[in-house]
């Protein structure tokens, strides 16, 4: 059996929400889990479009294996309207037999996102983020407010999961405050899913 990960899967056009997800994996590795950082390809409206097996550049694409054998998920998302992007959405929306076998039942879970828009909407993304994994029976991972980045912040950050503002043109990167909260995330799944883990045996 390998050892056990955290997975970080995300979506991302840009760079932001992908550098939270590095950010968070390395709060995973400060704990002392591997973390193992996962995509999505794009949706198109072309039936007959595909994404190639591997992508060009960045993370991995996803397989349900990945969550079938993780020890912990952290999901992130760039906000769209409020919500998860369309290609998130179309991946989870595709784990239902993980749903009917309950293989991610008790494993803990976080949320993170990045907005253009300091009010776009990255308290209900994350909120909404949420709903999927508490329908696959995860045990939801925030950020209480004794991480004083919380209190601090100027750009994100919720007691909901991390987040960042990345300004209009997406290229704001993140602050301190921001980068702290993400490994704060990482470093409380690790923490949780060893705690769980030393529990069950």
């Amino acid at each position: 059996m390998s050892a056990p990960y955290i997975l970080v899967l995300y979506y991302s056009r840009h760079g932001a929400t992908a550098e939270m997800a590095k950010q968070i994996a390395r709060g995973v590795e400060m704990a002392g889990l591997e973390a193992r950082l996962r995509t999505v390809p794009a949706v198109s409206s072309e039936c007959e479009a595909s994404a190639p097996a591997i992508p060009e550049e960045g993370a991995l694409y996803a397989e349900l294996d990945d969550l079938r054998h993780c020890a912990g998920l952290a999901l992130g998302s760039p906000t769209r309207f409020g919500n998860m992007a369309a290609p998130l959405k179309y991946f989870i929306d595709g784990t239902s037999s993980l749903w009917l076998t309950g293989e991610l039942v008790g494993k803990p879970a976080g949320v993170f996102t990045s907005t253009s828009s300091l009010h776009g909407g990255q308290e209900s993304t994350l909120l909404s983020m949420m709903l999927p994994l508490l329908h696959h029976g995860m045990l939801i991972t925030g950020l209480p407010y004794s991480e004083g980045a919380l209190l601090e912040a100027r750009g994100g950050g919720t007691p909901y999961g991390p987040s960042h503002h990345a300004g209009a043109d997406g290229k704001r990167k993140l602050d301190e405050h921001e980068i702290a909260l993400c490994r704060a995330l990482g470093q409380r799944l690790a923490s949780t899913a060893k705690q769980l883990e030393t529990s069950r045996g």
